[in-house]
């Protein structure tokens, strides 16, 4: 407390950008030192900022004065890294999802526990305001009784744009697991945890073609369902249907809608932290956009760094471990449901993580602490 956790990261792949940008803006949070498999990489980070150093993974784990590492690997290797992060006595905070599976996923909240460090998961997202407003909009009452929710997610596919999309086609990426802990953390927040789960999924092409930088024309392949559709059944009995399409051109639907007795809202992408919540309720002659009234103001990728950091210990920080395991089990238990035709239950819970009251981060830190 009082100080600035000291942060190391691995793996400077494309989205380390947005994580440095929130750094600079967040005075509790002190970036020492970047390291990735490719030195250069991590050298070009580090030029970028200043006091930074760049080094290799082991030296990075041996680091004294590293507290906390961002896992910003890919996906196949996010349990493989956090398990070095925890085996070295320090915390960690990955990317989406925890891990591949969710068995590699019980083994690092397995190993942390034992180990008395820290897990945080991204996305944190939902710590921002667009959720967070949407979230208050139900614990006022505003639509009365949840009932249901839609979720929809459909690009043509990120070898459009992304110049290395290689393992957004192998096991571990694909539609849900990559842009579905957005919806599904979303859903979570505002819904509560999920019971059972029914999916569907589809495979329509076996190859897809880099679109962009030095391998455009290049062809990958594709060894994951591109096109997922689940249903998830929350415990409070509301049920919401999941869309989630690596094959779809666009979809026009808002990206969430909650329904409820006495109304319903358009959510924001959860992909985003801001965005406007609209309200739609018996009595109105149309809808109306609800004002800012929760979540970190002003919010970036990394955010959720900063609110474990202001968490006291022994507490589970907002995007904590196990919301990301839970969230994972539920994607993982619609794809398995998608292979068998069956409905699967969800053994994992999770508290509905608090609400986030209408601050700038440094505001909530000091309530938090005070706690």
């Amino acid at each position: 407390m009082g100080k600035p956790l000291k942060l190391g990261i691995i793996g400077c792949g494309a989205i380390i950008g947005q994580y440095l940008a929130s750094f600079r803006r967040l005075p509790d949070l002190e970036l020492v030192a970047v390291a990735d498999l490719d030195l250069k990489r991590a050298q070009a980070v580090a030029e970028q900022y200043d006091g930074v150093r760049a080094v290799t993974v082991e030296e990075l784990l041996a680091a004294d004065d590293v507290e906390l590492v961002v896992n910003l690997t890919i996906p196949a290797a996010h349990a493989e890294v956090a398990l070095k992060v925890i085996a070295a006595g320090k915390g960690v905070y990955g990317e989406k999802p925890l891990a591949a599976t969710t068995a590699e996923a019980r083994q690092v909240l397995d190993a942390a526990g034992e180990a008395g460090v820290a897990v945080g998961c991204a996305p944190d997202t939902v710590l921002g305001t667009g959720i967070q407003t949407a979230r208050k909009a139900i614990d006022d009452g505003l639509i009365g009784a949840p009932i249901s929710a839609t979720a929809t997610m459909a690009t043509p596919g990120h070898e459009r744009w992304h110049p290395n999309p290689d393992f957004y086609y192998q096991p571990g990426g694909g539609p849900l697991l990559d842009m579905g802990p957005y919806y599904v953390t979303a859903l979570v927040t505002l819904l509560g945890p999920v019971v059972s789960v029914m999916g569907a999924a589809s495979h329509t092409r076996s190859e897809r073609t880099i679109g962009s930088g030095p391998r455009q024309g290049e062809k990958v392949p594709v060894n994951i369902d591109s096109h997922v559709t689940g249903v998830l059944t929350h415990a409070s009995g509301a049920l919401s249907t999941l869309v989630m399409s690596f094959d779809a051109v666009k979809s026009k639907s808002p990206n969430i809608e909650i329904h409820g007795e006495l109304g319903s809202l358009i959510v924001p992408d959860p992909n985003h932290f801001d965005g406007d919540v609209q309200l739609f309720t018996l009595d109105a002659g149309g809808w109306e956009t609800l004002p800012v009234s929760a979540g970190y103001l002003d919010s970036g990728r990394g955010f959720g760094i900063a609110d474990l950091a202001a968490t006291p210990p022994g507490r589970e920080p907002r995007a904590g471990g196990t919301l990301a395991y839970h969230v994972l089990e539920v994607m993982e238990s619609v794809l398995e449901s998608a292979r068998t035709g069956s409905s699967v239950r969800i053994e994992s819970t999770v508290e509905r993580p608090e609400g986030v009251e209408l601050a700038a981060l440094a505001q909530q830190a000091d309530a938090l602490q005070a706690r």
